[in-house]
């Protein structure tokens, strides 16, 4: 008697996803004070009208939440001028990515993705059955002509972040527009914009346009960065008509439960606190570069809430023993081996105690 009749199997390709592995969240026993920078949360927390919000819900968790998440989707569409009936709400744009690589790829299909894109494209592809596809980049930047090169008959999804996690570089709405152009028109354009309130930049788009105009493209979002929300997963996709209602089928019941709803709401409602967080994180994200630089590290321009910092290539100061260091003294950076950079760090735009507290160690271990 083989193995696989001894107990239930998995079907083929599971088994060959790497799981992923989520930024640390612990300094060492013994840290009196610990500033988590790993995973690129707001320092200024989630806005206070949404922590009221979740504190109502509290007194009514018999009750199942809508759902259609309506006025969620109604919030969200009253603040981007977008119709709800084409938004999706689902639990983190997570979820929302593996139900559009779940609903449009099928075993032997082709999924691409960059190649220092987001871990979990990999992922929702191979657990679709789907072959994942890598695109060449250049400058830590995605690029629009290896992407469409690698466009076969056999491609149905392209998953594009914009700006990416965890490089913090974005391309103009024109490249964008120009990689949608170069698709066929059966192959879905995912815009995965999960920074956008961050960028700062004139040329940026976050996809909106593109897919009001068109049946080919989907954006999600997320209120975990901006909105403080990531402790309760909210994400929402804005679609084709056609593309939600497919997703509205596939979809969880009650994906979106009934505190991240009202928590929602609220946030999207509190401009004040978008506006104080965008403010902030501009001027310490410049604030970061500069110093940084100084210190005679090289980072990768960001436009996002985080900042990619690449050490040295010696045996001493590599990133691996920066992070050690620096989580002996309370700051907790994000190890990106996995992502292609073995020798960086990605470190959340933080509090100024915890951004002067990097960069002070930071000086320290270059120089011990």
């Amino acid at each position: 008697m083989t193995a696989n009749q001894n107990r239930p199997q998995p079907k083929p390709g599971i088994l060959d996803i790497e799981a992923y592995v989520p930024g640390k969240s612990a300094a060492p026993a013994g840290i009196a004070k610990v500033h988590k920078l790993s995973s690129n949360e707001n320092p200024l927390g989630a806005s206070p009208a949404a922590i009221e919000a979740v504190r109502k819900v509290a007194e009514k968790l018999e009750f199942y939440p809508d759902g259609s998440a309506a006025r969620l989707r109604e919030a969200i569409g009253a603040a981007h001028g977008l119709n709800p009936a084409n938004i999706v709400c689902s639990n983190g744009s997570d979820e929302v990515i593996g139900l559009l690589a779940q609903t449009y790829l099928s075993p032997g299909d082709e999924g691409i993705f960059t190649e220092h894109g987001f871990l979990v494209y990999k992922i929702y592809i191979q657990a679709a059955g789907a072959v994942p596809v890598v695109a060449k980049e250049t400058a830590e930047t995605a690029n629009v002509d290896a992407i469409l090169a690698l466009v076969t008959p056999r491609t149905k999804i392209v998953f594009l972040a914009n700006p990416n996690n965890p490089t913090g570089t974005y391309i103009p709405f024109d490249e964008v527009k120009r990689l949608h152009a170069g698709l066929p028109k059966n192959v879905l354009l995912v815009v995965d914009a999960a920074y956008a309130e961050y960028v700062r930049r004139n040329d940026y788009e976050s996809g909106i346009e593109l897919v009001s105009a068109f049946e080919n493209v989907v954006m999600t979002r997320t209120f975990s960065k901006i909105h403080g929300l990531g402790g309760a997963r909210i994400g929402w996709a804005y679609c084709p008509p056609h593309i939600a209602d497919a997703l509205n089928r596939v979809r969880g019941p009650f994906n979106v439960n009934a505190a991240a709803i009202e928590a929602g709401v609220a946030a999207m409602g509190d401009r004040e606190h978008v506006q104080r967080t965008v403010v902030h994180n501009a001027h310490w994200l410049e604030w970061l570069n500069v110093e940084l630089a100084k210190l005679g590290l090289r980072v990768t321009p960001s436009v996002g809430n985080f900042v990619l910092i690449h050490f040295p290539d010696d045996a001493k100061h590599t990133a691996a023993a920066a992070d050690d260091y620096l989580s002996a003294r309370g700051y907790i950076l994000r190890r990106v081996a996995g992502y292609g950079f073995p020798n960086a760090l990605r470190m959340t735009v933080g509090t100024e105690e915890a951004n002067r507290g990097v960069v002070a160690s930071l000086s320290e271990f270059l120089k011990s």
